[in-house]
């Protein structure tokens, strides 16, 4: 009797694993769309950011209010200071972020911003002191070595200050995730919507984004559409998983990049960029299946996983 009433408890948890792995691993398949999309528009940067800003803040701001309405209205929309804190900085990231692709190659963006969790774990250790693990400070040095031959290699060929912008974005997306963990009361995907639209409103004011074309146009609305698709894809398949393997899966998001540069872009980055790609990529899924691989272990122990520190 026992061990029917415990069958169908089981199945509905494997039925909601599966189902965040599929939101997860599409997460990232949409997110690896961010090169392709910002390269095939002629836009400058900010254009495109007011674009995106526009479209995807309407989007999760509805995202927001059905989450919301859901919950009997128990999710607060204020955001305070430290709200206000998140929002701006996320505007400025993704300024560096949108325009990194057009000065460099798709790779090199997306494996540069791989290392975001080390980057993460070293100034979360210098700001607030929080300590990390050996494990991820060698697959921090490692990543380093790689990015390193990346940016080594852009010297003179036009494409420096493209990585340098993919540094700086992963520098403030690290930030980012540091001020999410110390403002755990902050409503942070609805901080999101208002950093998009902030995004639209400088916009506004610094260009003229209504002078594109009409191909532009649809490819900048699908650009909105896109990000808000990633970010609420994320959002709802990291509540089902574990927090490792929403990492793991996450980092999907660079091979689909590079995939995808390549069969809509015909893009090939020089040998150096693939060699200290491969070097990142090896210490981005090293570090994420050990850390999926010990919370299976605990799980399967019977042991409740605490949460992973960097």
């Amino acid at each position: 009797m026992t061990e029917s009433l415990s069958m169908p408890a089981t199945t509905d948890t494997a039925a909601e694993r599966t189902f965040g792995i599929i939101l997860v691993s599409a997460s990232a398949a949409v997110f690896g769309l961010t090169g392709v999309l910002t390269k095939s528009i002629h836009a400058d940067p900010l254009t495109i950011t007011c674009w995106r800003g526009f479209v995807g803040s309407i989007l999760i701001a509805l995202y927001v209010f059905w989450r919301r309405r859901r919950s009997g209205r128990r999710e607060s929309l204020r955001l305070g200071w430290r709200g206000w804190l998140l929002a701006v900085e996320g505007a400025l990231a993704s300024i560096a972020f949108v325009s990194a692709f057009k000065f460099t190659f798709v790779a090199n963006v997306a494996i540069i911003y791989a290392t975001a969790p080390f980057v993460t774990a070293v100034l979360a250790f210098v700001l607030v002191r929080e300590r990390f693990r050996l494990q991820t400070l060698v697959a921090a040095a490692v990543s380093l070595s790689g990015v390193a031959i990346m940016v080594w290699s852009g010297f003179g060929t036009g494409h420096l200050f493209g990585d340098g912008l993919a540094l700086l974005m992963t520098i403030g997306s690290a930030l980012y995730m540091i001020m999410v963990r110390a403002f755990r009361d902050t409503p942070v995907v609805w901080a999101g919507a208002v950093s998009a639209f902030l995004l639209f409103v400088l916009g506004w004011f610094v260009t003229d984004p209504l002078a594109v074309s009409a191909r532009d146009a649809v490819l900048l609305v699908a650009f909105g559409m896109s990000f808000a698709l990633a970010s609420i894809l994320w959002t709802e398949g990291a509540r089902l998983i574990p927090a490792a393997e929403s990492g793991l899966l996450g980092s999907a998001e660079v091979p689909f990049a590079i995939l995808f540069a390549f069969l809509f872009l015909a893009e090939v980055p020089p040998a150096a960029s693939m060699i200290g790609g491969a070097i990142v990529l090896c210490a981005v899924f090293a570090h994420a299946g050990r850390d999926w691989q010990a919370a299976r272990q605990r799980s399967a122990g019977g042991k409740s996983a605490p949460e992973i520190n960097l």
